[in-house]
């Protein structure tokens, strides 16, 4: 389910482009691709010679891609896999030294929408999860984890304080019927925790659905393993920018940013760029994005 790009809303684009600055030759690599809007960009700023290296774990991404991006024939090359192989990958399409890298961890909204993916709560669907289709999936984790380890898991990856009670009752509810679709989970997380949950701010599923997505594609652990390799598959002066979408994504960079300044990277944004008024009015979801920028030394 990949609709056209011009229903998509790149998050920060502008923002992305001021700090990359894209010129016409350069390489780019667009290490979290989604539904192209970053990429087309990188494109159309780095003609008519330059090239971009696209890469997602949807092989249903880049069959699409393939299609609505065609029209830029060799200067895009398309891979399917996990950015953790960021380093293999750059390798093998002739890109190991580039002048920017993005990775924008969020997903796009036609990702969301599809119910055959199971991300969102709002989505009827197969409790899947799996942006790759291969590994654990988040059913598995509902319907086999003990009450400790999905507590643990809700509590961490979620931040969610009723983390026990949502467990407690996944746990419950599972013996008398196995949990397989999105709503059946949404139930029993809505039954589970208090009425009037977080005064009504955001949906009682929320922070489970993302415990659970972020174990399924072992996201935070993808990202420890990407930042390194992407450093070193920058050229000198080439630039890393990275959106995260909560405070668990923005502590690992900006801890690496950090740990690497004044040897490895000089660090251009001291406070993370975040979406304006403008932005938000057309993108509501750029609400919780948040930018960092490294320049390779």
């Amino acid at each position: 389910m990949y609709s056209s790009l011009m229903i998509h809303i790149p998050v920060l684009l502008e923002k992305v482009l001021e700090a990359l600055n894209p010129q016409s030759g350069e390489l780019f690599i667009d290490a979290t691709i989604g539904a192209g809007g970053h990429t087309r960009a990188f494109l159309e700023k780095t003609a008519p010679d330059g090239k971009v290296l696209g890469i997602d774990a949807s092989p249903k991404a880049i069959d699409h891609l393939k299609k609505e991006l065609q029209s830029f024939g060799n200067r895009l090359f398309l891979a399917q896999g996990n950015f953790r192989e960021l380093k293999k990958i750059a390798y093998d399409n002739a890109m190991d030294q580039c002048d920017g890298i993005l990775l924008d961890l969020g997903f796009s909204s036609d990702e969301l929408d599809d119910p055959s993916l199971g991300i969102s709560f709002r989505v009827n669907g197969p409790l899947d999860m799996r942006f790759s289709g291969e590994g654990e999936t988040a059913a598995e984790i509902v319907n086999t984890y003990p009450v400790a380890d999905l507590m643990a898991i809700i509590r961490k990856y979620g931040q969610e304080r009723y983390a026990r009670p949502i467990a407690e009752a996944i746990v419950r509810s599972r013996k008398h019927a196995r949990i397989f679709t999105t709503q059946a989970l949404v139930k029993v997380i809505a039954d589970a925790v208090p009425a009037g949950y977080e005064r009504g701010r955001i949906h009682p599923a929320t922070r489970t659905f993302q415990a659970l997505r972020i174990t399924v594609n072992d996201e935070l652990g993808s990202l420890e393993t990407v930042l390194p390799q992407a450093v070193e598959v920058l050229r000198s002066g080439g630039k890393l920018a990275v959106i995260s979408f909560h405070s668990l994504e923005d502590r690992i960079v900006k801890r690496f940013f950090r740990d690497n300044a004044g040897t490895k990277l000089r660090v251009m944004t001291k406070r993370p760029i975040q979406a304006g008024e403008e932005e938000l009015a057309r993108n509501p979801r750029a609400r919780s994005a948040k930018l960092r920028v490294a320049e390779k030394i």
